[in-house]
C-alpha cells in the first residue's frame, strides 16, 4: 500500500516570538517527508498554527519533533494570551486526506499521544474522533479552566485523569490533547466594541453547544488594548453549515446592539470549495459550475 498523506494541524502555546515560531517550525520541516504548507501566528492569541502534510508512515515521527521543540522553547508559567490553552503544544490532530480512513488517524493519534506520554512525561488526552471518552470529544471539556485550573485538579481529580501519562502537568509544557478529525475552518469575526460581554454573547447564539448552528463551536474573546473584540469560532463541516451562514446569524446579532463587523480571519488554511461556497452566494451566481473557475480547469488539465 502506498504511503498516503496525512495533514496535521498543531497548535502552540506562542504567537510573539518570530525565533521560537521559525525554531518549532524548522524541527518538525527536517522531520524527512514533511511538507509545510503554513503557519499563522497571533500575538493577541499568543498562539502559532503549523499546517503540514506528512506521510503517514512519518506522522508520528513529525508529532514527537513538535512536542519536542514546543518543551524545548515554551514555558506556560510565564505565557498570557486571549486563546484558552492547557500546553506548550496544546492540541495535535491528524487529518485524513484523500482515501486514508479515520481509523487510521485515530490510530496515530493514540501512537503518538502513548509516546509523548512515554518521552516527555506529559499527561496526554485523546480528543475528537480520537477520544476514549464520550465527554472528551469536545475539547473544551478537556481544556476547562487551562494550565492553571488543570494543575490544580489533575493529581486530586479522577475523573481528569489524562488517556496517557502522568496525574500532574509538566511543570513548563502543561498538558497536550491530540485527536483526529475532520478538516475545520479556523474563522474569528472582530467586533467593533471592547465590552468582551456581546462577543461572548453573539458565541453563545452561534454554537451549537448553546443551542446554535450546528457544527460551530465558539468563544468570544477579549482583545485588550486593541478597542475590539473577538468572536473565534471552528466550524467543523462547512459543507452542512456554510461559512455565510455563520457570517449571516454574526452579522445580524451584532446589528442588533449597534456594533459593526470590523473584519474576519481565517486562521491557517481553509478548502477552495468553502471560498467559492461563498463567493457564489455574495455574487448570487445562478447556474455556477465549479469548472468555472480558472485555476480549477488549469488544475484538471495539468
Amino acid at each position: 500500500m502506498a504511503d498516503q498523506l496525512i495533514e496535521c494541524v498543531p497548535n502552540f502555546s506562542e504567537g510573539r516570538r518570530p525565533e521560537v515560531i521559525n525554531s518549532i517550525r524548522d524541527a518538525v520541516a527536517a522531520v524527512e517527508g514533511v511538507r509545510v504548507l503554513d503557519v499563522h501566528a497571533d500575538a493577541e492569541h499568543n498562539r502559532f498554527v503549523l499546517t503540514y502534510v506528512v506521510p503517514e508512515s512519518r506522522a508520528v515521527a513529525s508529532g514527537l519533533a513538535a512536542a519536542r521543540a514546543a518543551v524545548k522553547y515554551i514555558d506556560l508559567r510565564t505565557h498570557e494570551g486571549a486563546h484558552p490553552r492547557m500546553g506548550a503544544l496544546d492540541v495535535f490532530p491528524f487529518v485524513p486526506l484523500g482515501d486514508v480512513p479515520m481509523a487510521r488517524c485515530v490510530e496515530l493519534a493514540a501512537t503518538l499521544g502513548e509516546a509523548i506520554a512515554a518521552e516527555l512525561e506529559i499527561p496526554v488526552f485523546l480528543y475528537e474522533e480520537a477520544a476514549r471518552r464520550p465527554d472528551r470529544a469536545n475539547l473544551e471539556n478537556i481544556r476547562k479552566g487551562g494550565f492553571e485550573a488543570l494543575r490544580e485538579a489533575l493529581p486530586h481529580d479522577p475523573d481528569r485523569r489524562p488517556d496517557f501519562g502522568p496525574a500532574a502537568v509538566h511543570p513548563s509544557a502543561g498538558a497536550m490533547a491530540v485527536g483526529a478529525r475532520r478538516p475545520l475552518i479556523a474563522f474569528n469575526v472582530y467586533l467593533g466594541t471592547p465590552d468582551p460581554k456581546l462577543a461572548k454573547a453573539i458565541a453563545k447564539a452561534i454554537r451549537h453547544s448553546s443551542g446554535g448552528l450546528r457544527y460551530v463551536k465558539g468563544l468570544g474573546l477579549e482583545m485588550p488594548g486593541t478597542g475590539a473584540t473577538q468572536v473565534s469560532m471552528n466550524l467543523t463541516n462547512y459543507r452542512a453549515t456554510s461559512i455565510v451562514t455563520v457570517m449571516d446569524l454574526i452579522r445580524a446579532e451584532a446589528a442588533r446592539w449597534g456594533v459593526p463587523v470590523l473584519r474576519t480571519e481565517v486562521v491557517g488554511l481553509i478548502p477552495m470549495d468553502a471560498m467559492l461556497d461563498a463567493a457564489q452566494a455574495f455574487l448570487q451566481l445562478r447556474d455556477f459550475s465549479r469548472d468555472q473557475v480558472l485555476e480549477r480547469r488549469l488544475l484538471q488539465s495539468s
